[in-house]
């Protein structure tokens, strides 16, 4: 019997695996791209752990990461701002939620604002 990570393996077969699945297989999962007509999207305009400093943070996009960064630029130029992509979540400095709203209703994406500044 070899030990494998993770659990006790034979013949490449796990008998026992404690704490679920190991990193390496977790990696072969990748995101899958839907189309904008499919992804459900927030808004909100947040102060929290940014300094003091209003962001409007745009979540739910379930696609790659390229694209994520071609509508962070697409964003950014349409307000007039800085931002960034992180963790499939857009972040635009400044509270720009209702720009960005329209500018993702444009696009064919299922956009909504949520809470309060």
């Amino acid at each position: 019997m070899a030990s494998g990570l993770g659990g006790v393996m034979t013949k490449n077969r796990v008998v026992y695996r404690e704490f679920g699945v190991p990193e390496e297989e977790n990696e072969d999962q990748d995101i899958v791209d839907l189309p904008p007509q499919q992804q459900n999207v927030r808004i909100q305009a947040t102060r929290r752990g940014k300094g003091g400093k209003t962001v409007t943070e745009v979540t739910g996009f379930r696609t790659t990461v390229d694209n994520l960064a071609k509508l962070t630029k697409q964003l950014k130029n349409h307000c007039g701002s800085g931002g960034a992509a992180k963790d499939q979540a857009i972040e635009i400095q400044g509270d720009c939620s209702q720009k960005i709203l329209q500018f993702l209703l444009g696009l064919g994406y299922k956009a909504k604002v949520s809470g309060k500044p």
